[in-house]
């Protein structure tokens, strides 16, 4: 078994991949301090929820992209697994040739996630948008060619500043509006936040295709937390949730001949 973890700015999303299956999947909050023995029993116990041995973890793989969690996170792979846990992190095989000027700088999640889609749909140029605290777009050429991407503010990250700068707007619940009209403060916060995050996610990936891939054809793909909301708005040709997991597990598959076991 691999324990797969994927750390957010707000949460951990993990898994556990049986026989190179993801068989458990789970959420954490990942805001604030945390410490490598909390992280540990939580790991330990939703393993044992869903009937696995903690013992049988073989390894745990990481992408992360909140540094001040890694001591804690190293010591309790340590600790609670026995293990010394892989970063994907610059200078591991990814499959993946990264074109930016500074590879990197690419958040880990991003090119899990690019990885992922090459592997799902190879031999395809690719643009895969991962709903998360930011909302990233990002491109990959056919034969797993990394070229960037974009960054703008995530559904949840936008709602919470509205709420934070604002003297008067309640914080709502992010879901697909009924209407593009709000009738209420409320569902011209939602309409705003859902429509505003569709107009501008289509608008970028057609700008996307003409200028990177002009005349030729381009899988769209979703991912992360909020990719559900727009499963029927016709944007992605494919949506992956645990999309992020899956490319952390085949790097570490590409990775694992030279992983030194504790």
């Amino acid at each position: 078994m691999i324990l797969a973890l994927d750390v957010g700015n707000s949460h951990i999303f993990g898994g556990l991949f049986v026989e190179d299956e993801l068989q458990v999947r789970f959420r954490r909050n990942s805001k604030g301090e945390m410490t490598s023995d909390e992280l540990g029993v939580f790991l330990r116990a939703v393993i044992r929820e869903w009937g696995f041995d903690p013992v049988e973890v073989r390894d745990v793989a990481v992408c992360s992209v909140v540094p001040e969690h890694h001591h804690a996170i190293f010591n309790c792979a340590l600790k609670y697994f026995q293990k010394e846990p892989f970063f994907l992190k610059a200078g591991v095989k990814t499959g993946l040739k990264i074109l930016c000027r500074n590879p990197s700088e690419v958040g880990a999640d991003r090119i899990a996630a690019a990885v992922g889609a090459s592997v799902l749909h190879p031999g395809s140029h690719l643009i895969v948008t991962d709903f998360g605290t930011a909302t990233t777009l990002d491109v990959i050429r056919a034969g797993s060619e990394y070229l960037g991407g974009l960054i703008m503010p995530g559904l949840r990250t936008a709602m919470e500043s509205l709420v934070e700068r604002t003297a008067k707007l309640p914080p709502v619940e992010i879901v697909v509006p009924d209407n593009l009209v709000g009738r209420s403060t409320g569902e011209s916060i939602q309409s705003g936040l859902y429509f505003g995050h569709y107009y501008a996610i289509r608008e970028m990936m057609q700008h996307i295709r003409r200028q990177e891939f002009p005349q030729e054809p381009v899988v769209c793909i979703g991912t992360g937390g909020f990719s559900r909301l727009f499963e029927r708005a016709g944007l992605f040709d494919d949506i992956q949730a645990d999309l992020v997991l899956q490319g952390l597990h085949h790097t570490w598959t590409l990775n694992r001949s030279q992983r030194r076991k504790v």
